[in-house]
């Protein structure tokens, strides 16, 4: 596992939809080769922007509510959550750049 935390069912709400500051969640499997890909990108940011912006993971396998809830049906997904709500979302492996550009004006 990466540095992002563990999101699940029972910790959504207090972590991601009660939170002061932003929110990356990125939903991904253990066999997606491209989630795999950009977790070290997702590492970084989570350092870079400690404190700003909090990290999580949502593994769609073992959370299938969470994944359906949110319309996921490709892997990896990114979505910001700001003020407990899904504000940006961007799907498939991409740059550390383009994860950095859908949060870094919200922090």
């Amino acid at each position: 596992m990466s540095a992002g935390m563990e999101l699940t069912t029972g910790n959504f709400a207090a972590e991601v939809e009660k939170s002061t500051i932003p929110v990356l969640v990125d939903f991904w499997a253990e066999w997606c080769g491209p989630c795999r890909s950009i977790a070290p990108h997702i590492d970084a940011l989570a350092a870079q922007y400690a404190g700003r912006l909090k990290v999580g993971k949502v593994n769609v396998d073992q959370e299938p509510d969470l994944a359906g809830r949110f319309g996921i049906v490709s892997i990896p997904t990114l979505i910001v959550f700001k003020d407990g709500a899904p504000v940006r979302q961007r799907l498939g492996a991409v740059p550390a750049r383009d994860i950095e550009n859908l949060f870094k004006d919200l922090v």
